[in-house]
């Protein structure tokens, strides 16, 4: 099997793709931007060769890239990145050099906040009712007919980028400063009180889920980058059986397949859920790390065995929660690493400097620390933020 691993270098904790795969027996071909001194001995010996090109922004460069390594090793059987910067760009190669898995046409479910929202309809789980909106006369009958405050983001957009939360009328001028008009935007109501959760996992080459999770973070992401507050997020033990029906029945409506899935929900005051948004790759950051620790599972060896037709193969340890926390340097906090350490232990699982891409929206220092009680999960969080 070819294999075209798309930035096999970055992000760096995504470096075991490589490593699993190669151990799978799949012939790892990369493409990336660094040089390959940078990549390292280990990284060098999980690919078979690795193609430098100045850009992966530029389609046809990396274009020309797999057309070579199409020409040194046969066809290609998959290309991927499992990063969604490169989503769109992985689609078009595949359509070009006929390789399995979503083309282009695909992606429009999961790439348009609005074509979410009929397939969440669809699956038959509650929604937030949204408004396209692609000028100054669409967006104040949207606002009159949703009334604020709203969430306006771009109806086919990344995370929380250009994300705007529009209480007044001065939100809405200062909004319309910045769009211009520029690109079509997705309203929605906005939810006060809202946790941010997540179901999430890996479906086999049947569509099959062969692994779910869920976790929840402390603060809405917009509040977590507008007011640079703190960042805590857990990886639950046991997902909530109402989530998991929801869930499920998106996955089946959008039909993925040999793929990572995130969806986002809110958990209202009333205990049920609204769906946001249906991410058709990883959560970011670390989090994959933290799924490993919690349930004592190596998803990038898991997902090499799905890749070559393999089953996924079930932990027998007892599952815990993973408290991912973060400290910002623009504070000063009562506790340091060395003080994290000394407190947690051998539950501190790793410690990391957040990537500058991440540092603004996560923070700066990250901690991943398991827990076997949401008493221990408190405890954590309040510990590790304490200033």
């Amino acid at each position: 099997m070819n294999y075209i691993l798309i930035s096999p270098y970055y992000p760096v904790n995504f470096q075991p793709f490589a490593h699993r795969l190669k151990k799978a027996g799949v012939n790892v071909l990369g493409i990336g931007e660094e040089p390959y001194d940078q990549l390292g001995t280990k990284l060098q010996n999980s690919l078979t060769e690795y193609y430098r090109v100045n850009s992966l922004e530029d389609l046809d460069e990396v274009k020309r890239a797999v057309a070579f390594l199409f020409y040194q090793h046969g066809p290609i059987d998959r290309i991927e990145s499992n990063n969604e910067h490169w989503l769109e760009h992985d689609a078009q190669l595949r359509e070009q050099f006929n390789v399995y898995g979503n083309k282009t046409n695909d992606l429009k479910k999961v790439k348009y906040k609005s074509e979410m929202k009929k397939l969440f309809k669809k699956a038959g789980v509650p929604v937030l009712e949204g408004r396209i909106v692609k000028n100054k006369k669409e967006l104040s009958a949207a606002i009159d007919e949703l009334g604020l405050p709203v969430i306006a983001k771009p109806d086919n957009g990344v995370g929380s980028a250009a994300t705007y939360k529009l209480s007044s009328e001065e939100d809405v001028r200062h909004f319309e400063e910045e769009w211009r008009e520029v690109q079509v935007y997705f309203l929605e109501p906005y939810v006060e009180g809202g946790v941010l959760c997540t179901f999430d996992g890996l479906v086999d080459q049947k569509g099959e889920i062969v692994f779910q999770t869920s976790f929840t973070y402390n603060l809405p992401t917009l509040e977590l980058l507008k007011d640079q507050l703190d960042l805590a997020y857990v990886i639950q033990k046991e997902i909530d059986p109402k989530l998991e029906t929801y869930g499920k029945a998106i996955v089946k409506a959008f039909g993925m397949k040999e793929r990572f899935f995130h969806i986002e929900f809110f958990i209202l005051e009333d205990g049920d859920y609204v769906a946001l948004e249906y991410n058709n790759r990883l959560a970011g950051g670390y989090t994959i790390d933290m799924y490993n620790y919690a349930y004592s599972i190596d998803l990038f060896a898991q997902y090499a065995s799905i890749v070559t037709g393999g089953e996924f193969e079930e932990s027998d340890a007892e599952n815990k929660f993973c408290v991912g926390v973060t400290q910002r340097d623009a504070y000063e906090y009562k506790h340091d690493t060395n003080a994290i350490y000394e407190r947690f232990g051998h539950r501190v699982k790793f410690e990391q400097r957040m990537p500058d891409a991440f540092a603004k929206l996560q923070g700066n220092q990250f901690y991943a620390i398991t827990a076997d009680s949401p008493e221990e999960v408190d405890e954590i969080i309040r510990f590790v933020h304490e200033r």
